[in-house]
């Protein structure tokens, strides 16, 4: 009978080797579809193991299969590995050595978590009543590529009765599992609006058609559709990131680039934004001779967690890491991720792992993933396996 103080041991073993591959991994980012050395390095990692490591589905993909001592039921862990376009302002040994790259958002940490569960869960196979689905994914920052390749089929056979993630989550306190039923992580769309009008010299305003005036009126129009439309409860958020328009401050440009995102939880809300887009762009734009062009882009779904897989997680948290190991999120946040597309209809959750309350803030120069709560994730990543497949396989008398 497997007892948690058997997991602890190889746990206790593994962590100095774990949190230096996490130090590996942080220092030689790669950005997203690029991860070339990340998933060579992974590949070789897995195949030191008794695990079936699958041809990639895209690209960078690393899908590595572990069988138990029966098949038909199967748990998918999942860990992003791309890193981010940002300069790192760290200092210390293993900092990034890409310049103008750096592991911002704690994929590094992610992915060494993975490693280290794959590591623990195959020498416990024998134990498995069922298999393990280890997704190492690419170019999760920028192009939502978990979509593709859950539309390549790689959760098709077999299915899994359960899938998890885990994302570093600075403010929340260290090691700390926190996560929530229902809506968890919003949708995002991406749009960029090109406004093209009239330009030349400075002096002569009144006989061009200046394309930054009408852009101006664009963002304030733009920015005023979650209040004017939508309800506070619909939490609908329009940001403007980016406005680019001349070259100096006597030329009228002829050209605007405005860009940004939007942000939302229902999928009918999500619908409508578009065409609201078209409706102030048509009306910006309308008794002059400015044009616009839009592309509007829509990567990525809600994260909605399957309350019992949520229920589930918190209780063998709280049962085997410790009953302040798990904090319940009680609003949803404004961010996004595409480990949404892993859960669409099929059970499943995304968890924040803590990485402190004095941790830098995600997509930053000074981020760091915290090493002292890879311990916790990594045993949550095993015991929520080993509860999925084997429901009763603990219990407080196998402590």
């Amino acid at each position: 009978m497997l007892k948690i103080s058997d997991i602890d041991v190889v746990i206790d073993e593994l962590l100095p080797e774990i949190i230096k591959t996490r130090q590996v991994l942080h220092a030689h980012p790669e950005l997203s579809l690029k991860e070339y050395k990340t998933s060579a390095f992974i590949r070789a990692q897995l195949s030191k193991l008794d695990v079936e490591v699958l041809p990639p589905f895209l690209s960078t993909d690393v899908v590595a299969l572990l069988s138990g001592k029966k098949n038909g039921k199967n748990v998918t862990l999942r860990a992003d590995m791309d890193a981010l376009p940002i300069k790192e302002e760290n200092t210390f040994p293993y900092r990034s050595g890409n310049k103008g790259v750096m592991h911002a958002c704690g994929h590094d940490g992610h992915t060494a978590m993975l490693l280290g569960a794959a590591i623990i869960l195959e020498k416990f196979k024998d134990h498995l009543d069922g298999s393990v689905r280890f997704v190492f994914q690419p170019g999760e920052e920028v192009v939502a590529d978990g979509k593709e390749l859950i539309e390549k089929g790689i959760l098709r056979d077999p299915k899994p009765i359960a899938g998890l993630a885990l994302h570093g989550w600075p403010g929340c306190p260290t090691g700390t599992i926190c996560s929530k039923s229902g809506d968890l992580m919003a949708a995002a769309d991406f749009f960029k609006i090109k406004i093209t009008g009239k330009g030349g010299h400075g002096s002569n305003s009144d006989q061009q058609n200046n394309p930054i005036v009408i852009a101006s009126k664009i963002v304030n129009g733009l920015t005023t559709i979650p209040e004017m439309e939508f309800s506070a409860d619909d939490s609908v958020v329009i940001s403007i990131t980016k406005f680019v328009g001349g070259t100096a401050s006597n030329i009228i440009p002829n050209e605007v680039i405005i860009e940004g995102s939007t942000r939302y939880f229902a999928e009918s809300a999500g619908k409508r934004i578009p065409d609201l887009f078209r409706k102030v762009l048509e009306t910006e734009c309308k008794h002059t001779e400015i044009k616009y062009e839009l592309k509007y882009d829509r990567p990525y779904i809600a994260t909605v967690n399957d309350p019992e897989i949520i229920n589930g997680c918190k209780s063998i948290t709280k049962q085997f890491i410790g009953e302040s190991a798990w904090a319940d999120i009680h609003d949803p946040v404004m961010s996004s991720e595409d480990f949404s597309y892993y859960i669409n209809g099929n059970p499943g959750g995304m968890f924040f792992l803590g990485m402190g309350v004095e941790s830098a803030g995600l997509h930053t120069n000074a981020y760091d993933f915290n090493d002292k709560a890879i311990m916790n994730g990594m045993k949550f990543l095993v015991i929520s396996t080993f509860f999925f497949l084997n429901k009763n396989i603990f219990h407080h008398g196998n402590q």
